[in-house]
């Protein structure tokens, strides 16, 4: 059957503006990764250290999550458009924002980074880069359509976080471009693939960032692995959806603390920010920050800890991560999720030793990011990417089956504006 399909002269002028949208999107989230990490230095080895205080004693924890809370609420309340919209509302795509708030935005996810706050970078980087792309656009091509603009800031980001074009394409089969419209699906990701390639390639070359665990391989699968990952991805979705049914409680009671709409941002942060500490406290230090690095540690010994424990880390995890958001941190859940389902599949493997570690892990990841993103592709591609092993694909994705009936047609982890709950 014949398709409206663009010509290549149609296509060529995309080509330029998604090279420098995907290479100023991988250049923002280097920028601010780097400044998050040298603050981080200084707050987490330097200061404790000049000080006489163990980096991660209970003591300094309380102070600095508490400590970062209280900054993070002080710029909230100061910062033209309060650092941007109340993050439980807002989720990994949404409408551009105004450029005035851009400043507020970045300077709260540094301060939540570096302090130890249990969010990723990838909505606020995100939410940047849209409404960067969004005001140069305009002013070169104004006739070109927003949602061009949006498309590109997308996969440019997401190409830059994941080091990979790939990434961005599926994510936006499920949102932006597979929006119904003339000509193939290709040719509406020939510009996004341009751009979450530019963005890839900037922070590969700079930075070099991996997502592989360096898991133990994964042999030929037997009948046991099918059944293995059909549970451990469900209790991973279960694990989830306890943490997006407990969000809207968690976010009415912070509504509830005192200080009147002007100063509740600092009253509700610096609280969220001393229950963050309460829960480091509990759940040790590896339960603290976006999770990624300390995901490698739990990965290169996955003998080194209990099951219980395993299993204590993925809930204080996700409970963290429902704190910070409801809280008011910026921040995103994609990174913190991985932490907790790489936990949780861990613990699956001390419960039952004939749990294959790398089988376990990548489920428990699909289960617990169906959950949380109720974004199929980008779970199903961040948990294989986690094993760089092409045995466990198969099981992923049947797997994904039941997990996704069990998440599918109940609320998200992204409250409406109002508060209420979204299905």
């Amino acid at each position: 059957m014949a398709t409206d399909s663009p010509s290549p002269r149609a296509l060529l002028p995309v080509v330029a503006p998604s090279l420098v949208v995907g290479v100023l999107a991988g250049l923002v989230l280097l920028g601010v990764s780097a400044l998050a990490e040298r603050f981080e230095h200084v707050l987490w080895t330097s200061l404790p250290g000049a000080l006489g205080i163990g980096r991660y004693s209970v003591a300094w924890m309380l102070v600095m999550l508490t400590a970062t809370g209280l900054a993070v609420g002080l710029a909230v309340r100061f910062a033209p458009g309060h650092a941007g919209p109340d993050p439980a509302t807002t989720g990994l795509v949404d409408p551009p924002l105004a450029p005035r708030v851009l400043p507020g935005l970045l300077l709260t996810t540094v301060l939540a980074l570096a302090g130890g706050v249990s969010l990723g970078p990838e909505n606020p980087i995100t939410a940047t880069n849209i409404a960067l792309a969004h005001r140069l656009g305009r002013r070169v091509a104004p006739r070109v359509p927003e949602g061009l603009w949006l498309s590109l800031a997308v996969a440019g980001t997401v190409g830059a976080l994941f080091g990979t074009p790939v990434a961005a394409a599926l994510i936006l089969t499920e949102t932006i471009a597979a929006r119904p419209g003339p000509g193939p699906l290709w040719s509406k990701l020939f510009g996004p693939l341009i751009a979450g390639g530019a963005g890839a390639l900037t922070t590969n070359l700079i930075a070099r960032p991996s997502f592989d665990l360096d898991l133990p391989p994964f042999h030929h699968p037997g009948w046991s692995d099918l059944l293995t990952a059909v549970v451990v991805a469900s209790a991973g979705a279960v694990l989830g959806m306890a943490a997006v049914y407990a969000l809207p409680h968690a976010h009415a009671a912070f509504q509830l603390l005192p200080g009147g709409s002007s100063w509740r941002p600092v009253v509700a942060l610096g609280t969220g920010g001393l229950l963050l500490g309460l829960l480091g406290a509990l759940g040790g230090h590896l339960t603290l920050f976006k999770g990624l690095d300390e995901v490698r540690t739990l990965a290169n010994d996955p003998n080194g800890w209990s099951a219980g424990t395993f299993a204590l880390m993925a809930a204080v995890k996700l409970a963290a991560v429902v704190i910070a958001t409801a809280g008011g941190f910026r921040g995103g859940r994609i990174f913190p999720a991985i932490f907790a389902g790489v936990s949780l599949g861990l613990c699956a493997h001390a419960l039952v030793g004939q749990v294959d570690v790398t089988l376990g892990v990548v489920c428990a990841v699909l289960g617990v990011l169906l959950a949380v993103t109720r974004q199929g592709w980008l779970s199903l591609f961040t948990a294989a990417v986690l094993a760089a092993d092409t045995e466990v694909l198969p099981l992923l994705c049947v797997a994904t089956l039941p997990a996704w009936l069990l998440v599918t047609g109940r609320p998200l982890m992204q409250l409406a504006e109002d508060g209420s709950v979204q299905r």
